[in-house]
């Protein structure tokens, strides 16, 4: 089979994108061709792709980005079996003769709006009811994949949840350490990084540092750069998936403060299970998702949004007790390998792309009845 995937919004090294699904499909022995910024981000693609490099969609300046994107999906999909796209942007520049399109469906658009700092307020109110049109549209005429179960509620059909789970290793990770925090993913305000600046800053003088892994948004950038010349925590911008969590083993524990914003209310974040697979407990804000497994599991803290105290109390409490910090992140490994392992989705998420690929057979034509 051969797919061609596309996005001008991700990052060409997106978890979801590439380090699961074209692994996934790599694996499997399929063919790739992937669409995506990748000197925007400095990226060199894979030798095991054929890569088509496009400008990345940015802020409220779009044309360029979507023109070359109509260009390049009409190279991509001239002898593809399948057409995979991630960014609602896409569905613009789609080319009227494609293959069997997907769209792999991975957040809460209309939720997502609030989150967006550089939208006009008149943007705010018009976008829902352009994005619940593209959104119907889009389902009349090709196949999605959900990232969550939450969002069936979006649409009127049944469509598949291939959930946004991670590489669980097979053997335990080393134990949490004493010393350090993590947190590995996008950085912005409604993600609680002014939150996790004043925690550096209140945690410095116990020798307990943080290491932030992950691209910022504009507004949070000076702020970061600040407290890192400052020595209260250091900044590592963006760092692939893979190697992101590779820093995260052996700390003390894995923070994900984000705010209760419609699009985090009814999401899993990726972060709570990507701590759990490396075997450091979690702190994680009661969004109900991550509340409810790391609760279930006991495999971490549920502090109050916006409270730096009680982030920084539970911290200090982690650093004083190693058995804790211990039992917490074996726990979370387990409940991690057993429920959230990659390869476990990734077979139906091949399965799907591989049914919708084969073209419905013609109808039989009724036989002729000799005269």
């Amino acid at each position: 089979m051969k797919v061609c995937v596309g996005t001008i919004v991700h990052h060409p090294e997106d978890a979801r994108i590439m380090h699961r699904q074209i692994r996934a499909l790599l694996d499997a022995g399929h063919s790739v061709t992937y669409i995506a910024p990748f000197t925007h981000c400095n990226v060199t693609p894979p030798s095991e792709i054929t890569a088509i490099d496009v400008p990345r969609a940015v802020g409220l300046r779009r044309g360029r980005a979507l023109s070359a994107a109509r260009r390049a999906l009409k190279k991509g999909v001239k002898d593809a079996d399948i057409l995979l796209v991630h960014d609602i942007e896409l569905l613009l520049a789609l080319p009227r003769r494609r293959p069997t399109t997907v769209w792999d469906v991975h957040e809460d658009l209309v939720g997502s709006l609030d989150t967006k700092t550089y939208l006009p307020e008149s943007a705010r109110r018009m976008l829902p009811r352009i994005v619940h049109h593209m959104e119907s549209r889009a389902e009349r005429r090709m196949h999605l994949i959900l990232a969550e179960a939450a969002y069936r509620d979006r649409f009127l059909g049944n469509h598949p949840v291939i959930p946004n789970t991670t590489y669980v290793p097979t053997t335990p990770p080393p134990l949490p350490g004493g010393n350090r925090l993590v947190y590995v993913g996008h950085l912005s305000e409604a993600r609680g990084a002014l939150e996790m600046i004043e925690l550096a800053r209140r945690l410095a003088p116990a020798g307990i540092r943080l290491d932030l892994v992950g691209a910022a948004d504009p507004d949070v950038r000076p702020v970061l750069r600040d407290a890192q010349r400052q020595g209260l925590l250091d900044w590592y911008g963006y760092v692939p998936n893979d190697h992101a969590l590779r820093m995260a083993e052996g700390a003390l524990a894995g923070l994900s403060l984000l705010h209760d914003v419609p699009n985090y209310r009814q999401s899993l974040p990726t972060k709570v299970i990507e701590y759990m697979a490396r075997g450091i407990p979690t702190i994680t804000t009661p969004l109900p998702m991550a509340a409810s497994i790391v609760g279930r599991a006991d495999c971490g803290v549920i502090v109050p949004y916006g409270d730096v105290d009680a982030v920084a109390q539970a911290v200090l409490r982690l650093r004083d007790d190693p058995e804790r910090r211990a039992v917490m992140g074996a726990r979370g490994y387990a409940e991690a390998r057993g429920h959230y392992h990659w390869p476990d989705h990734a077979r139906d998420f091949i399965a799907r792309l591989e049914e919708w690929a084969i073209p419905a057979p013609a109808p039989a034509l009724p036989r002729a009845v000799p005269a």
